[in-house]
């Protein structure tokens, strides 16, 4: 009796973990599917603002009918070395961010959930730090010389959603570096394990 109920209690527990396994499986390529959604929206963005900077050169009239009409012909027309410096920065963190993804994407595609610690995991988490750390760092230095340039009379308010989260990024750098120190530990751990087995 004590047999059957501690059988049926363990074909219990194991259709429940498949059901987990199924879940977590289904949630990872929801999350997938997410990544590339940014992704693309992340691309397009960097796209829209490469043409829209090639346009504020050459044709500066024809930039309020484009997607994401950035308008710098002012600062352009006072003083050039301003308006590279801000578009330089404005294209490195949105180029930044959509290269950070294509890395989020490529270890969604590569990693295999059942033995998720090696070593290509582990560069590729480093890899997302190093990048969301550089946007973090990048968007703190370019609202800094937003503010200092709005002291020598430049319009820079319409610039503050480039930058906005810099300080999320940082932070997020931050903790997904002590992740992927941890996430490196563990796979050297694992092929001590296996060298000495």
């Amino acid at each position: 009796m004590y047999f059957n109920k501690f059988f049926y209690l363990c074909h219990i527990n194991l259709s429940s973990l498949k059901d987990m396994s199924k879940r977590n499986n289904l949630v990872f390529k929801g999350l997938h599917i997410v990544a590339w959604v940014i992704f693309v929206g992340l691309c397009i963005e960097a796209g829209g603002l490469i043409v829209n900077f090639i346009f504020s050169l050459f044709k500066p009239e024809f930039v309020q009918n484009l997607y994401q009409p950035l308008d710098l012909t002012e600062m352009f027309k006072d003083n050039q070395w301003p308006f590279f410096g801000i578009y330089s920065f404005i294209l490195s963190i949105s180029i930044l961010k959509a290269f950070l993804f294509y890395i989020v994407i490529r270890l969604m595609h590569k990693m295999d959930l059942t033995k998720p610690f090696n070593t290509f995991v582990s560069d590729q988490i480093l890899q997302i730090s190093y990048y969301t750390l550089a946007i973090g760092l990048f968007s703190f230095i370019a609202r800094q010389i937003a503010k200092n340039l709005m002291h020598h009379g430049f319009d820079t308010d319409s610039l503050n959603q480039f930058w906005a989260d810099s300080q999320a990024f940082i932070l997020m750098g931050a903790v997904v570096y002590i992740i992927a120190t941890i996430f490196k530990k563990g796979v050297d751990i694992q092929n001590e394990n296996d060298l000495t087995v």
